[in-house]
């Protein structure tokens, strides 16, 4: 009994004294950390503590905010693909949504671990402020092309007028839209002012109206001209029935002008004009018709005199 209280005596002086040179050692090398770094080791620890929680947390950010990122620009690319949006745009959209989701999170990852990026944040919009102004007609192209394929004017194959500028759409980039003319000239046309500017779309209607101003002399039997031209168009299986075709008597100037309309699938337009056309010039002559010009009608009337 005095043997076993002899040692639990014993165990708790040396507790003690272990405890009073842990004490001594850490007050210690508090001491030399402070004199050689400036700061105590119990701030040191303080800091490591504060500095590794908002690195967990800043990693945290990244991986989280990166399959944030991914996740919203395929939810992008699924959304455009169901609104039939050009391919090449989906693509493009795609990855600037993502990139700046990407760039966001990085940004709130550097501030979680507690470096100031107000002046940083300020320097990139002065920078992007002064690229902007640079480039300012190239931006409002880009802005154009991504108006053009999102809302469609026209698409590749479409004759188009814009611009004073008349041909078939071959290729729409993300900055230029690039047209062939009749004789295959290639016209680049800018996407900023084609957004922004009127434009005709000679062929994104389906059915077009076919106009003709058929001059005929003074004299000429209006009536018979009248149902030959009904007859002409009645025979081509190319005219729509309905709206029906619409012949009057137009302009009374140098010529009598006959009026005629109608109507026919855009792919068919300029074949029923030229059909049209070809049949009047073969066909009225033997009918006691005669197609005039304003001269001709001129130099009628000073034989007359």
């Amino acid at each position: 009994m005095m043997v076993k209280s002899l040692f639990f005596r014993l165990a708790s002086e040396i507790e003690k004294i272990g405890a009073e040179i842990a004490e001594k050692t850490e007050k210690g090398i508090s001491a030399d950390f402070e004199r050689i770094f400036g700061f105590s080791w119990t701030e040191a620890k303080q800091w490591l503590v504060k500095s590794g929680t908002n690195l967990i947390f800043a990693i945290i950010i990244l991986f989280v905010g990166f399959w944030i990122a991914k996740w919203v620009g395929r939810l992008v690319v699924r959304i455009l693909t169901r609104g039939k949006v050009d391919a090449g745009l989906i693509t493009f959209l795609s990855s600037l949504v993502t990139i700046m989701l990407k760039v966001l999170f990085i940004v709130t990852a550097i501030t979680q671990l507690g470096i100031e990026m107000t002046s940083f944040v300020a320097i990139l919009g002065a920078a992007g402020l002064a690229i902007g102004m640079a480039f300012s007609g190239t931006l409002s192209n880009f802005a154009g092309g991504v108006m053009i394929l999102l809302f469609k004017p026209f698409k590749v194959g479409d004759t188009i007028l814009t611009q004073n500028l008349q041909g078939t759409v071959k290729e729409i980039q993300i900055f230029y839209t690039y047209m062939h003319t009749s004789d295959n000239k290639v016209i680049v046309v800018p996407n900023g002012p084609i957004a922004n500017g009127a434009l005709t779309n000679f062929t994104k209607a389906n059915v077009r109206r076919v106009d003709w101003s058929i001059p005929i002399s003074y004299g000429d039997d209006y009536v018979k001209a009248h149902q030959l031209i009904l007859k002409y168009l009645s025979e081509d299986k190319r005219v729509k029935k309905d709206p029906a075709p619409f012949v009057a008597l137009g302009e009374l100037g140098a010529s009598v002008m006959v009026t005629v309309r109608a109507w026919a699938k855009t792919e068919d337009y300029w074949n029923v004009f030229y059909e049209l056309n070809k049949r009047i010039y073969t066909e009225f002559e033997n009918e006691g018709l005669h197609l005039t010009s304003p001269q001709e009608h001129i130099v009628q009337m000073q034989e007359a005199k």
